[in-house]
């Protein structure tokens, strides 16, 4: 199923590429990154289902198919595929799903939890204990104040009490969104870990995290490294999760020397 799909370009570079946002942003959050880029990439960024102006997804089926089936109908030739979190485990799943349309990826700390829980089920475990909190507020109802508990574990770092009143609520609306994305990043339901699958993705992979994020960070990306082919690993200095939007031009600037690499 393919919802209807809000979309928007930045800049006017030679090489196309699609870049899909984190779960409870929208596809602005690519502005700054895109900017940096404008000379290098025309880049379409689309917003996920329910999220942005994108139509919202009806709780029926499996989200994560969704959003890949949103990401794929947009991939009218070959393309670089830039992924943020959720959006970057989108764009694995194109990567593996789709080869022939994906010519490099760059996945900013995918979420992908399934890897990690086979390879490294303590480091999981340890994360988990965080994840009560969230649990609890959602199973009583408390969206806002999930939200916040969200926010504080993958958020910007700027804190919840700094964040606009109107953004809490943006994010606690859509709430749901996290739970709902669980088959896929933490049962891998599109079976992306079968043996020979993530050997179609061999095009040139950039893996990026923040030099401040959580341990999930890096387990996730040590699990997925060794499984792709052809795989750059960078740290951005001082940035955690959100990198994209606290520190877009060294962001960016890794994605162009990993482009310039992957042409040459």
């Amino acid at each position: 199923m393919t919802l209807e799909t809000y979309s928007r370009s930045f800049g006017h570079g030679p090489r196309q590429a699609l870049a899909i946002h984190c779960s409870l942003a929208h596809s602005g959050a690519w502005r700054g990154v895109a900017e940096a880029l404008k000379d290098d990439l025309t880049l379409v960024a689309y917003d996920l289902p329910s999220h942005g102006k994108s139509a919202d997804w009806d709780g029926q089926g499996n989200v994560h198919d969704v959003a890949t089936d949103m990401g794929r109908a947009l991939l009218t030739e070959p393309m670089d595929i830039i992924g943020h979190s959720f959006g970057a485990t989108v764009g694995l799943r194109l990567a593996i799903e789709n080869p022939e349309l994906v010519r490099s990826l760059t996945m900013i700390e995918p979420v992908y939890f399934a890897a990690a829980v086979v390879d490294d089920p303590d480091r999981v475990a340890a994360a988990d204990r965080n994840s009560h909190g969230f649990n609890a507020a959602l199973e009583r109802g408390d969206r806002m104040e999930a939200a916040r508990i969200f926010n504080t574990g993958w958020g910007d770092g700027s804190g919840w009490d700094a964040t606009p009143e109107k953004l809490r609520q943006y994010m606690a609306d859509r709430i749901h969104f996290v739970p709902a994305s669980q088959p896929f990043l933490r049962d891998d339901s599109a079976g992306l870990l079968a043996p020979g699958m993530f050997d179609r993705a061999a095009m040139p992979v950039l893996l990026m995290q923040g030099a401040t994020s959580g341990d999930m960070a890096d387990a996730i990306n040590t699990s997925l490294a060794k499984r792709l082919p052809d795989v750059t690993r960078v740290s951005i200095a001082g940035a955690g999760h959100m990198a994209p939007l606290t520190h877009p031009k060294p962001v960016a600037e890794e994605i162009r020397s990993f482009l310039n690499r992957a042409a040459g």
